[in-house]
């Protein structure tokens, strides 16, 4: 994204991280923009602003159709409800509808017009008593990056735990794939793991710090970099290598990676390979006979999401609660007692564990730093 900006639109961009309302960051970008100067260079630094500005002007129409106490439409976010909430995404006809009425109870038909819907549907994908909010967004409109429709799918994966694309073997999957990854690219989300990510968390004093590992480039060349835009004093979180132009485009956005899993209806081997050289996990799938492998699906995402099941048990039962909670992947014994009740936290003496697949047999003694695995039931002493 970096495009060698003059001075003035640095300065300009200074006024947009520093405005609090979304009706002062649009008056500030809009400014923003007419500084900076029109060339091959800077297109995708103005198509990102642009999008932006799209998703600020929806949010402000949403907030008032609330303050009139109308239901708006196209809303930008859902409510998160159960375990996991995932975004489902995909082109028009690509088989969102029809996954969704597969795996929920959810009163939903296909759109006989594409593009006729473009209000978020959720739906609840229940297996081993987990709940997977599944959110229906608009057909993405592969052929124009900057569709205020496109708007509507970022802001809700945004704001979700992870991505779902599905894909259809007769409709050029690899082709889709590539559209969607480079789409969502663009608006600042990756929906596979990136070789670097860049948090940049302004800060009042103590200049530049950097955690993590600079590729190419010195502190002081980053020092330098962000007195340009007005930052003296900020923290620098880098995942994997940064260069000085992937720290420039995290004065921009800071470039969200999202969790993403992809169902496949059919077999189709290139798509296939593309979505194991992405490093997308998948699942193959027949939506027209609504043949899927939902413990594999659970499976996969909760894998993708880095999470896991753990089931309590109280002392006095014989069986544990069927309904597990689920936390983050490492996640102790001490974290779980936290989460059911900080008195268990406070006065606890010992844990013991077993594994769901062998309960009740070869229980296991532990303290609040065990590491917890997926299936492990867990019965707390205070």
């Amino acid at each position: 994204m970096p495009a060698n900006l003059p001075a003035e639109a640095k300065a300009k961009w200074l006024r947009v991280m520093e405005a609090k309302t979304p009706e002062e960051k649009i008056k500030a970008m809009e400014e923003f923009l007419s500084a900076v100067p029109k060339h091959k260079g800077t297109e995708k630094l103005i198509k990102f602003v642009r999008r932006r500005m799209a998703e600020l002007r929806r949010e402000i129409e949403e907030r008032k159709a609330k303050e009139r106490g109308a239901r708006g439409r196209g809303g930008l976010y859902v409510k998160k409800d159960g375990d996991v909430q995932l975004v489902v995404v995909g082109p028009p006809n690509g088989g969102k509808t029809v996954l969704l009425k597969c795996l929920t109870s959810a009163p939903l038909e296909p759109d006989h017009v594409p593009f006729s819907t473009v209000e978020p549907a959720p739906a609840m994908f229940v297996e081993d008593n987990v709940y997977v909010q599944l959110i229906k967004a608009p057909s993405l409109v592969l052929d124009d990056p900057s569709s205020d429709i496109n708007a509507i799918s970022f802001a809700l994966a945004r704001n979700a735990d992870g991505i779902l694309i599905v894909l259809r073997a007769d409709m050029e999957p690899k082709k889709t794939l590539e559209s969607i990854v480079k789409l969502f690219d663009e608006a600042g989300i990756s929906i596979y793991r990136p070789k670097s990510m860049v948090k940049i968390e302004r800060k009042g004093l103590g200049g530049v710090q950097i955690v993590g590992r600079l590729k190419g480039a010195t502190l002081d060349d980053v020092k330098r970099l962000l007195a340009e835009y007005g930052i003296h004093h900020a923290a620098i979180y880098i995942e994997g290598e940064a260069t000085l132009d992937d720290i420039e485009d995290a004065v921009f956005s800071e470039h969200l990676y999202k969790p993403t899993v992809a169902v496949l209806s059919g077999r189709d081997e290139e798509a296939e390979r593309a979505l194991a050289e992405m490093g997308i996990p998948f699942l193959n799938v027949d939506l027209a006979n609504c043949a899927i492998d939902r413990t594999a699906l659970l499976t996969l995402i909760l894998r993708t999401l880095g999470l896991i099941r753990v089931f309590t048990k109280q002392i006095h039962n014989d069986q544990y609660t069927p309904k597990p909670l689920v936390v983050r992947e490492n996640s102790t014994v001490g974290d779980v007692a936290k989460l059911i009740h900080s008195s268990l936290y406070e006065n606890f003496k010992y844990a013991i564990i077993w594994r769901r697949e062998s309960y009740p047999k070869w229980p296991k003694r532990v303290g609040l730093e065990y590491r917890l695995k997926d299936g492990d039931v867990v019965e707390i002493h205070a």
